[in-house]
């Protein structure tokens, strides 16, 4: 990359040279997601292909954990479309989605499990409830999966007794009880320490690279993100800035400051976010927020009515995109 060269939305490397067509397995169009009238997403284009691992990756705020939630269902867009496996989603009926939701599966930031369950019974779970398999077959999938993130000696512990890391593992285990073609996972490093968040990372990449499960992470832990990316996709104020190459976010992350100095606004905002430097256009632009703004926007959302709290968020949002004007 060289000086001052602008950012490229694509989902090449930019300078590569054009290979045959892939079809994507998740394909993102115009995606516009608002909460109280405001954009939370503004016009998001995205495609995923079976195999890889996508990173999305941004500042707190920007719209990452939104996106995860309007990729596997939860939240239905106000405009465009999520299309996985060929069908656009938020047009699903729930028995429609239902049998979507089979075909991946999701690592939550604490694991989600059943307190009352133990690690065997976590991952046996969506196994008894989604398949006719007898008791024997499911102990063998459950004792196959709790290897593959190596926690088969503790499948009868309960997550009261075991570590976070182990939590997140047996997470992963539940998460691949269907053997899904697709897996989410939603801050998989987040509250981890080096070596435990290592293991992750590690088994990310084994699910990927080993099994072919295509993933979709999102995390703002730049360690992790370059060592599981094939591709990274950076978002700021529910935008997406750039799509590319690992190899494109890595060469802008080390190129030599006398460099970087010729770059775009955007590119800089990049650097600055992959680098975790204290200065840049990020720390610039919140310097200039106006205070009194900011002050009276966090008074209306205290004031804005709750979110349901009972009734499903994909229902929610059906039902009032549905409702007679």
């Amino acid at each position: 990359m060289s000086a001052g060269q602008p950012i490229n939305q694509s989902g090449s490397t930019p300078g590569s040279g054009g290979g045959p067509a892939r079809k994507p397995i998740i394909s993102v169009k115009g995606l516009v997601k608002e909460f109280d009238a405001r954009p939370v997403l503004d016009g998001i284009d995205l495609e995923v292909y079976s195999g890889e691992t996508l990173v999305i990756m941004g500042g707190s705020g920007c719209g990452k954990s939104t996106l995860l939630r309007c990729l596997i269902g939860s939240l239905i867009p106000e405009r465009g479309t999520v299309e996985m496996f060929g069908a656009d989603i938020s047009k699903l009926d729930e028995q429609r989605m239902d049998e979507v939701r089979k075909r991946f599966g999701i690592l939550f930031q604490s694991g989600a499990l059943y307190n009352s369950m133990t690690i065997a019974q976590n991952v046996a779970l969506p196994l008894e409830e989604h398949t006719d398999l007898g008791r024997e077959i499911i102990d063998i999938q459950v004792k196959m999966k709790l290897e593959l993130v190596g926690l088969r000696e503790h499948a009868e512990k309960f997550p009261a007794q075991i570590s976070g890391g182990m939590k997140k593992r047996a997470g992963l285990a539940r998460a691949m009880a269907l053997d899904p073609a697709i897996l989410f996972y939603d801050e998989p490093s987040a509250g981890l320490d080096p070596v435990t968040s290592a293991e992750i990372d590690r088994l990310i990449v084994r699910m990927s690279k080993g099994l072919g499960v295509t993933s979709i992470v999102v995390t703002h832990e730049m360690d992790s993100a370059f060592t599981i990316a094939d591709r990274m996709v950076m978002l700021d104020k529910g935008r997406v800035l750039k799509i590319g190459e690992r190899a494109w976010f890595d060469n802008l992350r080390s190129m030599p400051e006398e460099h970087a100095r010729g770059l775009d606004e955007q590119s800089r905002l990049i650097r600055q976010f992959l680098r975790g430097d204290a200065d840049g256009p990020i720390t610039e632009r919140k310097a200039v927020t106006n205070y009194a703004d900011d002050l009276m926007g966090t008074v209306a959302a205290q004031l804005a009515p709750p979110m349901p709290s009972v009734e499903s968020t994909r229902r929610f949002f059906l039902r009032r995109k549905n409702r007679p004007e």
